[in-house]
């Protein structure tokens, strides 16, 4: 039986992709024994990346190619901007992070290294390029979360990370998720071999900063 052309996409960095989906910052979110300090510097710093997550979708507008992918990416970029990006900022409160320590937040090398390569493939390629180097995050966290659901170790009662877990695991995550699988198996599946090599290439580079930006958060590094 053929594989899915994004399931042959993650195929091509196997090991980095599972390194990314069970990394070990996530095994200790999942146990509940993550230093409460790594998570708030991560919560802070995914705060900076989601607003250079507009800005990429904000550049799928542009990229798109019709008034149907016009639309779909506009309202990707209105959820996070209306939405999302205050959803993330009321979570930081709770988490001790105001509004105004966020506004003055300086990126950390990671934040930095990895939005700027998900704009440069964008701005170097098409919209399947873009989405392909958005994937790892797009798809990603919901590959996650499924994961930390169904791992032994995973502990929600009493769990300081629980409400992380259960958004990303919820069905409006996982929907969306499986919305954007279904977009990227539509256009890989055509693609030639030489273009799914550098696609690939894309994924597996968006994929290792992914897992850069996990261990930035262990590590508390700026």
């Amino acid at each position: 039986m053929t594989h899915p052309p994004f399931d042959r996409l993650k195929d091509t960095c196997r090991n980095d992709w599972q390194a990314y989906c069970e990394h070990d910052f996530l095994v200790q979110l999942a146990c509940g024994t993550l230093p409460e300090d790594a998570f708030r510097h991560y919560l802070k710093q995914d705060y900076l990346f989601l607003v250079h997550f507009a800005r990429a979708w904000g550049l799928a507008v542009y990229k798109s190619g019709d008034l149907a992918e016009i639309r779909s990416a506009l309202a990707t970029l209105k959820a996070i901007v209306d939405i999302e990006i205050d959803l993330h900022i009321g979570y930081c409160r709770e988490w001790g992070i105001e509004p105004q320590d966020l506004a003055t937040l300086p990126e950390a090398r990671p934040t930095m290294a990895y939005t700027r390569y998900v704009l440069d493939a964008g701005h170097r390629g098409d919209l399947l390029d873009l989405h392909v180097a958005l994937a790892p995050c797009v798809v990603g966290y919901a590959e996650i979360a499924r994961w930390i659901m169904a791992q032994p170790f995973t502990v929600l009662d009493g769990n300081p990370y629980a409400a992380w877990i259960e958004m990303y695991a919820g069905d409006e995550f996982q929907e969306a998720a499986m919305a954007e699988v279904d977009w990227l198996n539509a256009r890989l599946g055509g693609v030639a071999p030489d273009r799914f090599s550098a696609l690939a290439r894309t994924f597996r580079d968006a994929t290792r900063l992914e897992i850069d930006f996990w261990q930035m958060g262990l590590d508390l590094r700026e």
